[in-house]
């Protein structure tokens, strides 16, 4: 499929100029609900019928197993490999094809039908729909006013507008997570690092929002090694900030061995993230994060292409992580790919600024602004590093977000993998946080091994 543009070539000049564009129009806004999804997606299909309309995604259910697979009676569609790449490659990222061509024997994607299961609470369309004609990018696009929690740009008009809705979408309010963070060498080799995160937007702690203590902050979020025993009670504390360019992530590290709280500024932008043996940087979790300050924003448009989607069989529980984590890769058996449409956005690096990333480009799920596929070129233009999003509708949460996350280093062969399989409540969502616990003093006592 032809990437395709999204409607006058007025604002695609604006769109490719990553300029702050004005608000939306009333009338703009009432496509919502109607010609777009209360989200800001298109509700209809495509031509072929390969993406179906949208029907409203999964309905909610507090008491239901999010990981059981209701999708296991399908079998895939067809399988790319290597041999047939070309007749798919119209809808894959760069990053997709060159995994197929450095992994030719073992590289595949299997694609199944196409289910738009995303949903969200009553609360979170309401505020998209109230954001859409009240948000702006003030600071050169650095912060945000008159933003109401999540979704600022329901119909966004520019590349950076985009991100902000990936930055800022609705992740279940409030969780708890217990994953293994896995940096697997070229020969398979990996010990997991067992990670309990907790991520929590400020509405969302107990007893509600501090107007003064909350202000610019966007969550708050703790991560702290549970294994392997040198990294042991080693915790990170960060205070996201949503302007982080007039007031820069607020960020802390507990180091059990020291048994010392420090304040840690480096974490951001490119330092190695947490535990990643340099795989990945810091805002490369959650596929992106932080500040957009050191590069250019360019939207592309709108593109159809196979993701990562509804991807049960990476999250069955039954599963151990010597089945899934292999050289090369993960085992793409236990992968799910779908065609959906995507936002396109290009980041370049601006003169003057450093970052490992020369160029960024990310492919946005318009269901649910998520992230799903993120190609990542060095400073010589080269395609270093893929990144994927698997991802799945929580229904016990009424959110979608990811059960996994890839970056392959196709220089090296080594790679990241997030899973759960073998945790023990691997996702507990809305849990009860006081502001108390993401304070330095409660990070040394969560620290103590």
């Amino acid at each position: 499929m032809k990437l395709k543009t999204l409607t006058t070539s007025a604002l695609l000049l604006a769109m490719a100029s990553g300029s702050v564009l004005a608000k939306v129009s009333e009338k703009q806004a009432a496509k919502l609900g109607g010609e777009l999804t209360l989200i800001g997606a298109q509700q209809a299909g495509n031509k072929s019928g390969s993406i179906p309309a949208f029907k409203g995604g999964l309905t909610a259910d507090k008491n239901a197993d999010p990981l059981k697979n209701i999708y296991a009676h399908e079998a895939p569609l067809f399988t790319i490999t290597a041999k047939n790449i070309k007749k798919y490659k119209a809808n894959l990222s760069d990053g997709q094809i060159a995994l197929f061509k450095k992994f030719p024997d073992t590289y595949k994607m299997p694609v199944y039908p196409t289910h738009r299961t995303a949903s969200f609470p009553q609360h979170v369309y309401a505020k998209a729909k109230k954001n859409v004609t009240q948000a702006e990018l003030v600071g050169g696009g650095n912060g945000m006013n008159n933003f109401d929690e999540t979704v600022p740009f329901a119909i966004p008009k520019s590349g950076l507008e985009v991100i902000w809705n990936h930055v800022s979408r609705y992740r279940g309010g409030s969780i708890e997570r217990n994953s293994a963070q896995i940096p697997v060498q070229r020969n398979g080799g990996y010990t997991a690092v067992k990670v309990r995160s907790q991520l929590t937007a400020p509405q969302y702690l107990k007893g509600g929002m501090s107007a003064k203590k909350d202000d610019n902050v966007l969550f708050y979020f703790t991560s702290a090694i549970k294994s392997p025993a040198r990294l042991t009670g080693n915790v990170l504390l960060v205070h996201e900030t949503i302007d982080q360019v007039n007031q820069p992530r607020m960020a802390w590290v507990y180091n059990a061995g020291q048994r010392r709280v420090r304040r840690a500024p480096q974490v951001a932008y490119d330092a190695p993230g947490q535990a990643s043996e340099g795989l990945r940087t810091s805002d490369q979790v959650d596929m992106y994060n932080g500040a957009p300050n050191k590069y250019t924003w360019k939207l592309l448009g709108k593109k159809e292409v196979y993701i990562p989607y509804n991807s049960y069989k990476l999250a069955d529980p039954e599963l151990k992580y010597k089945d899934i984590v292999q050289p090369g890769h993960i085992n793409q058996d236990y992968t799910r790919y779908e065609l959906h449409r995507v936002w396109k956005v290009e980041a370049t690096l601006k003169d003057g600024q450093r970052h490992v990333y020369g160029k960024r480009v990310f492919y946005i799920d318009e269901d649910t602004w998520q992230i799903a596929i993120s190609d990542n070129y060095d400073n010589r233009g080269q395609l270093w590093r893929a990144s994927e999003g698997h991802a799945l509708q929580f229904v016990n949460a009424n959110t979608p977000w990811y059960v996994s996350t890839t970056n392959y280093d196709l220089f090296s062969g080594r790679y990241m993998v997030d899973l759960n399989n073998e945790e023990t409540d691997p996702f507990k969502f809305g849990m009860q946080v006081k502001r108390k616990n993401f304070t330095a003093s409660a990070l040394r006592r969560s620290g103590k091994r």
